[in-house]
């Protein structure tokens, strides 16, 4: 890529990454563009769509969340990692307002620029309810994609100015439900 190129793809990366965090994932490309100094083509012929500009975006952040999920696996008792982790990545989807929307479609997306970040992560908390069930310490009959789906719920509600407030109460009724034993 030649050097005038790579510039305006991190400066896009920048701004973008700066606007998501403000105004969450619907952000303007527009804006987007105007504040990185570039025009909507050049936007697009780094970025076709906002999926690609996002996944480009959350993609380190995904793969660091992976590889938090064996990291925690490593240190902690099954279930204190899966609680820990399922922790984690709600307060992720939370500060990347509007993202658990896109990760959820995106995970039976095949298209999608974030269908394989979003598979992984999914795949990195099964392994750790898996762990957890193992050992007796998780429902058995909960699976990778319902864990997924529960973290998706409890990110929403953390969104929502009227539930928001009561966002440490629905994780600990969560952490009910999901293991065996209350922590």
């Amino acid at each position: 890529m030649r050097a005038d190129a790579q510039q305006n793809y991190q400066q896009l990366l920048t701004i973008a990454q700066q606007e998501f965090a403000e105004q969450g994932v619907n952000a303007s490309l527009r804006n987007i563009a105007r504040k990185a100094e570039v025009g909507m083509g050049t936007l697009y012929r780094h970025f076709p769509n906002r999926e690609a500009l996002l996944e480009a975006i959350l993609r380190s952040s995904f793969d660091a969340a992976a590889v938090r999920a064996r990291h925690v696996a490593e240190q902690h008792h099954s279930e204190e990692a899966l609680m820990l982790w399922v922790s984690e990545i709600t307060e992720f989807t939370y500060t990347h307002q509007g993202i658990i929307q896109l990760m959820m479609g995106a995970i039976e997306d095949l298209d999608s620029a974030l269908h394989s970040s979003c598979v992984s992560l999914r795949a990195a908390g099964a392994e750790l309810l898996r762990n957890a069930q193992e050992e007796g310490k998780a429902r058995a009959d909960l699976s990778g994609d319902e864990l997924f789906d529960l973290i998706a719920a409890l990110a929403w509600l953390k969104e929502q100015p009227s539930s928001g407030v009561r966002a440490e109460r629905h994780f600990e009724i969560l952490s009910r439900a999901i293991l065996t034993a209350p922590r």
